[in-house]
């Protein structure tokens, strides 16, 4: 964030206003933290923590997803959070930045048990919600299962119905078509936009990519490499798929599923999605059931597999600066995160003198709560768009995004420096207008 937003710091007229309302933004408006006692199968007493960051509330309510993993923790939400300010800001949805979560691990649990977690953790994080106040959705460990829990036990407690107190609700309980699939499919749909608009291989200063091969100017018969299998990874998959990409990988946290030169099949598709979705079983599960090898211990950006453009949709930090390397050898000609912040400091360095295309995950995933807030405008008008129009709403919310990643003021700027400063901006005037920087 510093290197792109250096030369605003040093603008003549501004640059001390900039760094004011920096300094500001990162220092969250309310940090709430709780204990969630709960009852496992057994019928002993657990405990864990809970949390929600109430980072920036400048462009309107708190808005982020709630992540139950073992390794959350106050520090993890924060920094979460902080990017989802400006990932809110670039939508040009009317959403403040927030982030949330617990230590509970669901993983392993019963469905009772995950069920008495979330009416534990919704006892005590209704009081802090409401339409105009905070949203959350899902995250890791959050999905349409643990929403509608959620949801159930805030209707229990304030009999209030059909408020956007939480997005990613299932379509029977007022959620929106498209929220599934929001993420992954606007995080392709937006890497579409920039292969086309660099001319697929050129990278940001006019040169070529490293690989030598001619530049692949759609992604149509692209090798894609694509990280994780939860709803992000599956969706984005899909989304290639439709498009003509060949699907080279799909993982989890045990190991990776690497496809044949051909890709995954329409039928590796079905099977991944439904081991995720319905029977909830690890990919080493069904290697025989797929056309692609299991490699245990490894990830996409462990094993010598050449990628023509990667998809990390799995977690923070996940693509370190020796997988970074890898790629490049093999010719990567861009990198679009599907998850939060998926690539490290070095990594990031590695991909800029690269010359390969990097569009950051504050821009390449928000998708997904781009349609939270469409969720949120039909709960509010007690109706429900068509699955064509939700879809055509969030083509237009990537485009506009890339439009403003490529059209911030000043000298140019490559797509991660665009996305960065546009993001910046927007809050930064937002919280001057208000009287909160001055």
């Amino acid at each position: 964030m510093a290197l792109a937003l250096q030369p605003l710091f040093s603008d003549p007229k501004r640059g001390s206003f900039y760094l004011r309302a920096f300094l500001v933004m990162t220092e969250p408006e309310r940090t709430v933290s709780f204990r969630v006692p709960w009852t496992d199968d057994s019928g002993h007493l657990q405990h864990n923590r809970g949390w929600r960051v109430e980072f920036n509330s400048a462009l309107g309510p708190y808005k982020g997803g709630l992540r139950f993993h073992p390794t959350v923790d106050e520090g993890v939400l924060k920094f979460l959070g902080f990017e989802q300010v400006f990932k809110n800001a670039l939508t040009g949805l009317p959403l403040g930045g927030g982030k949330g979560g617990s230590d509970f691990d669901p993983r392993g649990r019963s469905a009772g048990e995950v069920r008495r977690f979330c009416e534990s953790f919704m006892a005590e994080l209704h009081r802090h919600l409401h339409p105009s106040t905070d949203v959350p959705a899902g995250d890791i460990g959050v999905g349409g299962r643990e929403i509608g829990y959620l949801y159930g036990q805030y209707k229990r407690l304030t009999n209030r119905h059909g408020e956007a107190v939480l997005t990613g609700k299932g379509l029977a309980i007022g959620g929106s078509h498209v929220r599934p699939e929001a993420t992954g499919y606007g995080l392709v749909y937006l890497s579409d936009l920039a292969i086309e608009g660099r001319g697929g291989a050129r990278s940001d200063d006019g040169s070529s990519g490293s690989s030598g091969r001619p530049p692949i100017q759609s992604l149509k018969g692209a090798r894609c490499a694509v990280s994780g299998s939860g709803n992000v990874a599956q969706y984005a998959a899909r989304k290639l798929l439709d498009l003509g990409a060949r699907v080279m990988t799909v993982s989890d946290s045990d190991g990776v599923l690497v496809f044949p030169e051909g890709g995954m099949t329409e039928r590796d598709w079905e099977v991944v999605t439904d081991a995720k979705q319905n029977r909830r079983v690890r990919l080493s599960a069904i290697e025989g059931e797929v056309t692609g090898r299991y490699v245990a211990g490894e990830t996409p950006w462990s094993v010598d597999v050449a990628y023509d453009y990667a998809y990390p949709c799995a977690t923070q930090n996940e693509v370190d600066g020796e997988g970074a390397r890898r790629m490049v050898r093999g010719g990567l000609l861009g990198l679009f995160e599907g998850a939060n912040l998926p690539t490290t400091m070095e990594g990031q360095e590695v991909l800029r003198a690269s010359g390969a295309l990097y569009v950051p995950g504050k821009a390449s995933n928000a998708g997904g709560v781009g349609v939270s807030g469409f969720e949120m405008s039909q709960n509010a008008q007690r109706l429900r768009w068509t699955e064509e129009e939700v879809d055509g709403r969030l083509r237009d919310l990537m485009a506009g995004i890339y439009e403003q990643m490529t059209s911030v003021p000043g000298e140019a700027v490559t797509l991660e420096q665009g996305a960065n400063r546009a993001g910046f901006l927007k809050v930064a005037k937002a919280m001057e207008e208000l009287g909160w920087v001055y």
